[in-house]
């Protein structure tokens, strides 16, 4: 006779993975935001010929 494992994820590990899930994510919105940060300080220190080279306005750094 053939029997089957019951096999169970220990207790709160469904949790766990929901928490690590939720750090997970912020960390990453934390990494975009500050890529996102960097480039705008970056485009801000450019000229305004520079940034028109680009096809960008100075009004224009605020919506990237």
């Amino acid at each position: 006779m053939a029997t089957t494992a019951n096999i169970h994820a220990p207790l709160g590990a469904a949790t766990i993975l929901h928490v690590v899930d939720a750090f997970s994510a912020t960390f990453e919105k934390a990494v975009a935001w500050n890529e996102t940060r960097k480039t705008r300080a970056a485009l801000s220190r450019l000229s305004d010929a520079q940034l028109d080279d680009i096809g960008l306005t100075r009004e224009e750094i605020d919506k990237i």
